[in-house]
């Protein structure tokens, strides 16, 4: 079962963020956009089975109350080494190898959202979701 179909934020700017997301994850594509007339900017970037909304939006904010969003990938270093020649910088890596089962590491995007990527390395949900490391 697929739980998460899809998430909706009003960013600053859509070309920051999408240009972050397609450098992090080269598996989104965008799925659809446009502009309504009332409603603004809007583009769809995801795969087939989900995606990520984002709304242009003049008033946006960096959503505070927000702590960050998180995505699986299947290659850690090969993300973070993606990033670094689109010219980011990891937020904070301090976690990436502080797990035995996972990986992961912390960006801030152009718009200010935080964005967590996680490695698993063990198909079993019970070391995956081992929370006492």
């Amino acid at each position: 079962m697929q739980l998460l179909e899809h998430i909706h934020i009003s960013v600053k700017s859509i070309d920051r963020t999408e240009a972050f997301l397609l450098a992090a994850v080269p598996e989104m594509r965008r799925r659809g956009g446009g502009v309504v007339d009332g409603y603004g900017t809007w583009v769809h970037l995801g795969t087939e089975q989900s995606y990520i909304a984002l709304t242009e939006a003049v008033d946006a904010n960096s959503m505070p109350e927000l702590r960050h969003i998180g995505l699986v990938v299947d290659d850690i270093e090969a993300l973070i080494n993606r990033l670094a020649e689109a010219g980011y910088t990891p937020a904070d890596d301090s976690a990436v190898d502080s797990h035995p089962y996972r990986r992961r590491v912390y960006y801030v995007d152009g718009n200010g959202l935080d964005w967590e990527f996680v490695q698993y390395l063990s198909d079993d949900p019970a070391l995956r979701n081992d929370y006492s490391q």
